[in-house]
């Protein structure tokens, strides 16, 4: 068969369960672990997209995700919940390049005056606002963080959070509440 029309014939992976990929993945089944690829890439990449601001180093990051990925999957207790598994490790390669971004400037080529929306006060002062907001993100109960990042960086609906998390609907609304709630008090005075 040419290669041309064999890849348009859909495998039986293409269709096989998180569950079932995962399992044959773990195993060493790379064609396995392509066709999660292939399924969770594009929507790691928007998330990426969305943590680091851009798009600059979204491909690095989703990259060193997979590697990772590949490297812990015998670690993954349930197959089946591949998805969220990998939105973590993408999640947390994500902040730790936000992290280690360091904005170095050769001092014989910058202005002497910036201006003042990236003046060192502001600048300073956004970055202590990112860090107060990282630590009462940390301090959050785990489904209350995990429902916050979903909604509000990953842009999810109530619905598909609650499908993600396998929970109720009206359960979701209110660990965002109160996960908005404990944000809008501990970021009190950054308003």
């Amino acid at each position: 068969m040419p290669a041309t029309l064999r890849d348009q014939v859909p495998s039986a992976l293409d269709t096989a369960s998180d569950l079932t990929l995962a399992d044959r993945a773990a195993d060493g089944d790379v064609r396995a672990f392509e066709v999660i690829v292939r399924r969770y890439g594009p929507l790691m990449r928007v998330y990426a997209s969305r943590v680091l601001g851009s798009n600059d180093e979204m491909d690095d990051v989703v990259q060193e995700s997979f590697i990772t990925a590949w490297q812990q999957l015998s670690t993954l207790e349930d197959g089946g919940a591949v998805k969220s598994w990998l939105m973590r490790i993408v999640s947390r390669k994500s902040i730790d390049r936000l992290r280690a971004r360091r904005h170095h400037a050769n001092i014989d080529l910058t202005e002497p005056t910036a201006p003042e929306h990236q003046s060192p006060h502001r600048l300073a002062e956004a970055e202590s606002q990112t860090e107060a907001l990282s630590r009462v993100l940390a301090e959050l109960p785990e489904d209350q963080r995990r429902c916050w990042t979903l909604r509000e960086l990953a842009d999810y609906s109530y619905g598909e959070i609650a499908e993600e998390l396998e929970l109720p609907v009206s359960t979701v609304r209110g660990l965002l509440a109160r996960a908005r709630k404990t944000l809008l008090r501990e970021m009190e005075e950054w308003r």
